[in-house]
């Protein structure tokens, strides 16, 4: 797999070109594009997170309203989604001292320390890996993207929010629990699953199939199961 190797720009070089006919957007069942990068909690490299579940997550800009209450949040939930076998990685454009910065000032006013590693990413190089941002975009201030990769290192989920909206931190945990209920027990989970709700079971697929599930009281196409 290639690996997107991220260094800081000297003053004098600018960020590599990108050809829009060239990139493809990211999607759900794609490898996750491999990196290796500086970040809060020293260099990460993507493919380091295997055998683990990840939420990979871009926010528009550091000491900004939105992105921090989310930090906030998400630091604050973290033992859930390590309890889930889950990491979190997040990602903007700010250089890493910037990001310092940021994180030293939500601890003193807030009280809460943002253990999960914060990647800089100002030649927008994973950014654009990941089609977090356009690519003939100057920046990356709108994005706001979540990426959810499996153990081996596939994406299974995606969602973007602008910039003014805040994610939900809930709504994250459950689509983790989710997908990994979804592969555990080979069922699907209906509108609005929580854990301990019944899930369903795969429709058939052939009419043979079908006309052999037979004349239950739930048809054939909606069974439910229960975890």
């Amino acid at each position: 797999m290639k690996v997107t190797r991220f260094r800081p720009l000297d003053s004098t070089e600018t960020a590599p070109p990108h050809s829009p006919s060239a990139l493809r957007a990211l999607r759900i069942n794609d490898p996750a594009p491999d990196f290796i990068a500086r970040t809060t909690q020293g260099e990460k490299r993507l493919s380091d997170y295997r055998g683990r579940w990840l939420v990979l997550f871009s926010h528009p800009a550091d000491f900004t309203p939105v992105c921090t209450s989310e930090f906030i949040a998400l630091a604050r939930r973290a033992d859930a989604f390590e309890a889930l076998g889950c990491d979190l990685m997040a990602l903007s454009v700010d250089s890493l001292y910037s990001h310092l910065a940021w994180l030293k000032d939500i601890y003193r006013r807030f009280g809460v320390k943002v253990a999960f590693p914060i990647i800089e990413d100002p030649s927008m190089a994973i950014g654009h890996a990941f089609g977090m941002v356009d690519a003939g975009s100057s920046d990356s201030a709108t994005v706001r993207a979540s990426f959810v990769i499996d153990p081996t290192g596939i994406v299974r989920a995606i969602s973007w929010y602008p910039m003014n909206i805040g994610r939900s931190v809930d709504e994250l945990l459950r689509l983790v629990t989710a997908l990994q209920t979804a592969d555990r027990e080979q069922a699907s989970t209906p509108a609005g699953w929580s854990p301990g709700e019944p899930l369903l079971e795969p429709a058939a697929t052939t009419l043979d199939a079908a006309l052999a599930d037979g004349d239950g009281d739930a048809p054939w196409y909606y069974r439910e199961r229960r975890a």
